[in-house]
Protein backbone atom coordinates (compact mmCIF):
# COMPACT_ATOMS: atom_id res chain seq x y z
CA UNK A 1 0.00 0.00 0.00
CA UNK A 2 1.64 3.11 -1.27
CA UNK A 3 -1.13 5.66 -0.03
CA UNK A 4 -2.16 3.89 3.75
CA UNK A 5 -3.93 7.73 4.81
CA UNK A 6 -6.29 9.45 3.31
CA UNK A 7 -8.39 12.45 4.88
CA UNK A 8 -11.51 14.58 4.24
CA UNK A 9 -10.37 18.29 4.84
CA UNK A 10 -8.68 16.85 8.21
CA UNK A 11 -11.80 16.04 9.61
CA UNK A 12 -11.07 12.38 9.29
CA UNK A 13 -8.32 9.57 9.36
CA UNK A 14 -8.51 6.51 7.00
CA UNK A 15 -5.55 4.12 7.43
CA UNK A 16 -5.40 0.81 5.52
CA UNK A 17 -3.59 -2.02 6.09
CA UNK A 18 -3.92 -6.05 6.65
CA UNK A 19 -5.05 -7.57 8.84
CA UNK A 20 -4.84 -11.81 9.95
CA UNK A 21 -7.73 -13.27 11.43
CA UNK A 22 -8.30 -16.39 13.00
CA UNK A 23 -11.35 -17.67 13.12
CA UNK A 24 -12.56 -21.39 15.38
CA UNK A 25 -9.01 -22.46 15.44
CA UNK A 26 -8.77 -21.69 11.42
CA UNK A 27 -5.13 -20.99 9.71
CA UNK A 28 -5.21 -17.30 9.58
CA UNK A 29 -6.36 -15.24 6.30
CA UNK A 30 -4.78 -12.02 5.63
CA UNK A 31 -7.53 -9.29 4.55
CA UNK A 32 -7.74 -5.57 3.76
CA UNK A 33 -8.89 -3.79 6.30
CA UNK A 34 -9.40 0.04 7.55
CA UNK A 35 -9.21 1.88 10.30
CA UNK A 36 -11.16 5.13 10.53
CA UNK A 37 -11.30 8.19 12.70
CA UNK A 38 -13.45 11.37 12.84
CA UNK A 39 -12.79 14.25 14.82
CA UNK A 40 -16.51 14.86 15.50
CA UNK A 41 -16.11 11.50 17.75
CA UNK A 42 -12.82 11.99 18.88
CA UNK A 43 -13.14 8.57 21.41
CA UNK A 44 -14.04 6.50 19.01
CA UNK A 45 -12.38 4.38 16.37
CA UNK A 46 -14.14 2.48 13.46
CA UNK A 47 -12.15 -1.09 12.13
CA UNK A 48 -13.50 -1.98 8.34
CA UNK A 49 -12.26 -5.28 7.15
CA UNK A 50 -12.59 -6.87 4.24
CA UNK A 51 -13.26 -5.41 1.06
CA UNK A 52 -16.37 -4.35 -0.46
CA UNK A 53 -16.09 -6.10 -3.40
CA UNK A 54 -16.60 -9.30 -0.49
CA UNK A 55 -18.57 -7.43 2.12
CA UNK A 56 -17.36 -5.64 5.63
CA UNK A 57 -17.30 -6.10 8.60
CA UNK A 58 -17.02 -3.51 10.67
CA UNK A 59 -15.95 -2.83 14.52
CA UNK A 60 -16.59 0.34 16.59
CA UNK A 61 -14.29 0.73 19.89
CA UNK A 62 -12.99 2.88 22.13
CA UNK A 63 -9.97 4.24 20.87
CA UNK A 64 -8.04 4.43 24.23
CA UNK A 65 -8.37 0.68 23.78
CA UNK A 66 -5.48 0.87 21.17
CA UNK A 67 -3.62 3.24 22.65
CA UNK A 68 -3.22 1.35 25.94
CA UNK A 69 -2.91 -1.81 24.14
CA UNK A 70 0.13 -1.12 22.37
CA UNK A 71 1.45 -1.70 25.94
CA UNK A 72 -0.44 -3.77 28.38
CA UNK A 73 -3.14 -5.80 27.34
CA UNK A 74 -6.63 -3.96 28.12
CA UNK A 75 -10.01 -4.81 27.33
CA UNK A 76 -13.19 -6.40 29.08
CA UNK A 77 -16.38 -7.72 27.32
CA UNK A 78 -16.44 -7.22 23.14
CA UNK A 79 -13.20 -6.20 22.22
CA UNK A 80 -10.07 -6.88 23.78
CA UNK A 81 -6.28 -5.73 22.71
CA UNK A 82 -2.95 -6.50 23.49
CA UNK A 83 0.75 -6.59 22.62
CA UNK A 84 2.39 -9.57 21.22
CA UNK A 85 5.52 -10.65 19.44
CA UNK A 86 5.20 -12.69 16.40
CA UNK A 87 7.65 -14.28 13.94
CA UNK A 88 7.39 -11.38 11.80
CA UNK A 89 7.70 -8.61 14.46
CA UNK A 90 5.13 -7.06 17.16
CA UNK A 91 1.86 -7.23 16.66
CA UNK A 92 -1.28 -5.92 18.22
CA UNK A 93 -3.66 -8.80 19.03
CA UNK A 94 -7.69 -7.50 18.74
CA UNK A 95 -10.08 -10.35 19.81
CA UNK A 96 -13.33 -8.81 18.93
CA UNK A 97 -16.31 -11.45 20.14
CA UNK A 98 -20.10 -11.05 19.36
CA UNK A 99 -23.10 -13.28 20.15
CA UNK A 100 -22.32 -15.32 16.87
CA UNK A 101 -19.00 -16.05 17.72
CA UNK A 102 -15.50 -14.48 17.71
CA UNK A 103 -12.42 -14.19 15.81
CA UNK A 104 -8.78 -12.74 16.49
CA UNK A 105 -7.25 -9.92 14.18
CA UNK A 106 -3.60 -9.56 14.39
CA UNK A 107 -1.89 -6.09 12.84
CA UNK A 108 1.62 -4.82 12.41
CA UNK A 109 2.24 -2.67 16.14
CA UNK A 110 3.70 -0.09 13.97
CA UNK A 111 0.23 0.48 11.53
CA UNK A 112 -1.46 0.91 14.32
CA UNK A 113 1.05 3.19 16.14
CA UNK A 114 1.51 5.53 13.25
CA UNK A 115 -2.64 5.70 12.51
CA UNK A 116 -2.54 6.44 16.65
CA UNK A 117 -0.04 9.09 15.72
CA UNK A 118 -2.49 10.49 12.96
CA UNK A 119 -5.11 10.76 15.01
CA UNK A 120 -3.11 12.54 17.95
CA UNK A 121 -2.27 15.05 15.20
CA UNK A 122 -6.27 15.95 14.15
CA UNK A 123 -7.42 16.01 17.52
CA UNK A 124 -4.60 16.69 20.34
CA UNK A 125 -4.53 14.44 23.86
CA UNK A 126 -6.87 16.47 25.85
CA UNK A 127 -8.79 18.46 23.66
CA UNK A 128 -11.54 16.12 22.49
CA UNK A 129 -14.38 17.55 23.77
CA UNK A 130 -14.00 20.35 22.30
CA UNK A 131 -15.26 18.33 19.24
CA UNK A 132 -18.26 17.01 20.88
CA UNK A 133 -21.51 18.47 19.74
CA UNK A 134 -23.29 17.98 23.20
CA UNK A 135 -26.56 19.83 22.02
CA UNK A 136 -26.66 16.98 19.24
CA UNK A 137 -25.44 14.29 21.93
CA UNK A 138 -28.39 15.66 24.19
CA UNK A 139 -30.81 15.41 21.15
CA UNK A 140 -30.39 11.56 20.47
CA UNK A 141 -30.54 11.05 24.21
CA UNK A 142 -33.36 12.21 24.62
CA UNK A 143 -35.05 10.68 21.31
CA UNK A 144 -34.12 7.80 22.72
CA UNK A 145 -36.54 8.30 25.74
CA UNK A 146 -39.40 9.54 23.59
Amino acid sequence: MTQPFSSDAETTVTFELEVHVIVGGEPHVSLPAAFHYHCMDPYAVRLSIGSTSSGTVNWVFALSLLQEGLCRPVGEGDVLVSPRRASHGPVIRTVVRSRFGSAVLDMKAAAVAEFLDRTQELVPPGSEGTYVDIDHVADLLLAIGE
